[in-house]
Formats: structure tokens, sequence, C-alpha cells
């Protein structure tokens, strides 16, 4: 999966989840299936139905929420 690429298409709510699982190398069957309805993705699932976030995709959702709790700290 390519988080950084789909990012604006995913609703705040699947955002707002990878945010608060940061450090989640695979994405439950449920959110994989919404990330893959918001932006017509069709990587490669497991057996199970999840998806494996690559170590570029981890390291951008750390990053969105760096810059998440920076705001927030601002605001």
């Amino acid at each position: 999966m390519h988080i950084r690429e789909f990012w604006n298409q995913l609703s705040p709510q699947t955002q707002q989840w990878l945010i608060d699982n940061p450090g989640s190398v695979m994405v439950p069957r449920t959110v994989t299936t919404i990330i893959k309805e918001q932006t017509g993705d069709d990587s490669a699932v497991d057996i199970h139905g999840a998806t494996v976030l690559t170590d570029e995709d981890r390291a951008f959702i750390r990053e969105q929420a760096r810059r998440v709790r920076s705001d927030a700290t601002e605001g």
C-alpha cells in the first residue's frame, strides 16, 4: 500500500486510525477494506484480508502523527 499517495483520499476517521496506530505493521481487514473503498487501491492483502504497511508507509504515518500533535500543541 502507498499511504502517501492516497492520504488525501482517506476520510478523517481513517487518517485518525492510522495516526493513532503509527507503529502498526499490519492494517486489519476492516480498515483495509475501508481504505480500498475510499481510494480504489487494489494492493495485495494477506489470507486474512489485512495489508502489510511498508517502512515508507509507516514513516509517512509517523510524520503525519507528529504534524497533528504539533498542530494541536500550537493551536
